[in-house]
Formats: C-alpha cells, structure tokens, sequence
C-alpha cells in the first residue's frame, strides 16, 4: 500500500485580514456595520459623565460619510472639568481634521487630531480658572474601524467572535505604571504617598503637588504641569465578525478585570449588557465610587437584514455573536492568525512628548503665510507671538528650536511647561 495514500493533509493556513476584506468588498459585502448600544451607571458623588453621539457626519449632508463617538469621562474634585470635556472635546477634536479628506486619509489623520483636540481642550478648561480635573475616554468608530483615546484610568476593552480580549486604552495610575512615574519625575513633579503625622506613608502614590494618583487628565490646574492631556491612542480594524466595546469609568474596573466585566454581559442585548456590567460591580464591590458603563456593539449588517431568518430566529443569531464560550471552544481563536474574528492593530501611540505626537516638521517650512497653530487651530504670520510675551515685552529667546509643527506663543508655552521646561502660567521672560 503506498504511503502517500495515507497522509493527512494540512488544512490551509488562515487568510490575511485584508484577502478577508478584499473578498467582502468584492462580493458586495461592503456594507457598513449596525451600532447597538446601551449604558447604565450608578452615583455616588456624582462626577461621572458620558457621551453618546451615533450619527456624526464627516461630510455635512452625506450619510455615507457617518460615523459614531461613545465616550466616558469620570470627574474629581467637581463636575466642572467632565462637563465641559463631554461638551467640547469632540469639537476641538473635529476642528484639528483637515477638510475635504477622504475617508482613509481622515482615518490615519484622526489620531493626531485626538492629541491636538485633548491638548486644546485642556487650555481651554484651564483658562476658566476652575481646578476640577477629569478623565476622558473618548472612542471613534467609523465602519469597522475604532480608534480610541484616553487619559486617566477610564478604559475601554474589546471582546471579539470567541471571547478574545483586547484592552484598547492605558491606565495612567502613578501605582502601576511606572513610564509615568518616571515621566512626572524627569518633568519636575514628585510622586509618594501621603504621609500622615508620625510619618506612616497610606495610600496609593500620588503626584505632589495637588496629591492626584493620576499622571494624565483634562484640567487640575491646581496641580503641576507634569499632569498632562497628552491622550493615549490606539487605532484598530475588525473584521468583518464585528465585536463588542465596553467603555466603563474606574468604579467599574476597581471592582471587575477586563474578563469578568466581558463574562458578565456575553450573550446579551447591549442595552442589558451595560446593566449586568453595572450590577456586577455593585455586587463585588459595593457603590464606594461613581459608576458608569457604555456598551457597543458593532454587527455585521448581513446578521440583522437577513430575509431568511425569522424575527426570533435573528435576535438568536445576534446573541450568538457575543456568545458565553463553551469550554470546547476555549483557545481555538485565541491566536492572532484566526481569520474569522480577528482584530488588525492599525495604529498606538502613548508618549507624552508632542513632538512626537504631533509630526515632525509637518507645516513650518511647507506651509505659506499665515501659519496655522497644530493645536488651537489660530492662524498667524510667521512668527507673530512667537518672539514677544505678555506686555509686548521681547524675549531675546523664550524658546529652544523643535522640530514641530507650527504653535502659537500659547501652545508653545504649554508643550514646554508639560516637558519641565517652564511654567505655562508664568508671564515673565527668563
């Protein structure tokens, strides 16, 4: 008997996300995912907020072009600085997009964008003289793409087709993360516990001055410039199996991991989903802080539309998307080479430098009279406010050369107080 006969065939290597993609498009299958959505929270000292908005348009008046924005912002120290996050941010975010783009250009433009819009929105805020401060979760989806944008310890998770789980956001929590630790330190700040009389150090670390435990947020002008709104961002593309988003504000996570928050929602509408998440931290931990959850579901349009399925067979098969896992199908699409329910890394950046965040030498020699601050979005000559101070007094240097794009004497002034270089809110020259 020949041996060949008996051998087992390999089954063929799993396709690339983008031969997936390719095929649908070809096919026809390029129609735009539906949004399901829910949230639900609980007040304690009543300082979280949210953000729905599912129908933006990135061209006015054209529907193809839409796209939608969940967020979570989670107050300290008052409601102020959340408030005017949850009213303004999006807008400074939209006004740093170039016009007339298309949508692959706008996309790969978005993330610089998020980092200009949170900047602004921070100077803004601080100009009210007000020392609230705020987290700020803010998550773009467009298609299938999500983009997400963080400061503070709000985060947002991606549960896939199979329980996979993706954690699209960064806990800037001076007790864990030691990069920023190190970051406020070499900006001038100083981080311990604090210290009660007799020296016995409680509590998590903290950022002194102002004693926030958090290394990036919106507002706390009342603390040092090292506390920065430079957002985290992380860009990914589904495929076409969709998934779910659950954005929650830290009362949800202090009690929950990303996996029993994911667990205790799978195999529900997104409405009962956010509640579940909800009732599930209360469960574990009690109401010791405010608690907010948002719930996204991102479906594949043919899993809704379908002629064949009848109504309850249909909200069966939504359900199997977000399915509780069997213990058969543990870790079968566990790795990132699984086609189907796969998730393609685009785009992640966290550093809190904006040179890096914003382009190097993007608009300073390109661009023609007047130049346009990257971050304020303020048109200027060359140079205007550049040389001068408060007073129309002249500086014989206020500023080292980087290699930027354009800022305005703000703006510059900002970038160098978050690096340690000086003090935004000083007026003299030196």
């Amino acid at each position: 008997m020949a041996t060949a006969a008996r051998e087992t065939r390999l089954p063929p290597p799993p396709l690339p996300l983008a031969t997936l993609i390719g095929r649908e498009l070809r096919a026809g299958g390029s129609e735009r995912p539906a949004l399901r959505y829910g949230h639900a929270g609980f007040a304690k000292r009543g300082e979280d907020y949210f953000l729905v908005k599912p129908d933006c348009l990135r061209v006015p008046g054209d529907p193809s072009s839409s796209f939608s924005v969940f967020a979570v912002f989670d107050g300290h120290n008052g409601v102020s600085a959340a408030v005017y996050s949850k009213e303004h941010l999006l807008e400074h975010v939209m006004s740093a997009l170039p016009p007339d783009i298309g949508r692959d250009d706008w996309l790969q433009a978005l993330p610089r964008a998020l980092v200009a819009g949170f900047v602004k929105a921070d100077i803004d805020f601080q100009r009210k003289g007000e020392v609230s401060g705020t987290t700020a979760t803010l998550v773009v989806i467009h298609g299938f793409t999500v983009t997400v944008a963080s400061v503070g310890d709000s985060r947002c998770i991606l549960d896939t087709q199979g329980g996979e789980l993706q954690l699209l956001t960064v806990d800037h929590r001076l007790e864990e993360n030691a990069e920023e630790r190190e970051r406020v330190t070499a900006s001038g700040g100083e981080v311990g516990r604090l210290n009660l009389f007799g020296g016995q150090e409680v509590g998590p670390l903290r950022c002194w001055p102002g004693g926030l435990c958090l290394s990036r947020s919106i507002g706390d002008m009342d603390v040092g410039e090292f506390i920065v709104p430079i957002p985290h961002v992380k860009q990914v593309k589904l495929s076409n199996a969709g998934g779910r988003l659950i954005i929650a504000s830290d009362g949800i996570w202090d009690a929950l991991s990303n996996e029993a928050a994911a667990k205790a929602c799978r195999g529900l509408p997104a409405e009962l989903a956010a509640k579940l998440v909800v009732k599930q931290a209360l469960k574990t931990s009690g109401l010791k802080d405010d608690t907010t959850c948002v719930v996204v579901d991102i479906i594949p349009s043919d899993h809704l539309t379908s002629p064949q399925l009848s109504p309850k067979k249909n909200q069966n098969k939504l359900k199997s998307l977000f399915r509780r896992r069997s213990h058969s199908s543990v870790g079968k699409l566990g790795g990132k080479s699984a086609s189907f329910g796969s998730v393609e890394e685009l785009f992640e950046e966290g550093s809190a430098m904006l040179e890096e965040r914003l382009g190097r030498n993007l608009s300073l020699k390109a661009a023609s009279p007047p130049f346009r601050c990257a971050i304020c979005q303020v048109d200027q000559e060359p140079f205007e406010g550049l040389m001068t101070d408060n007073g129309g007094d002249y500086c014989s240097s206020p500023y080292a050369p980087w290699g930027g794009p354009h800022l305005c004497l703000e703006c510059r002034k900002k970038k160098d107080a978050m690096e340690g270089k000086r003090s935004s809110r000083s007026t003299a020259c030196r």
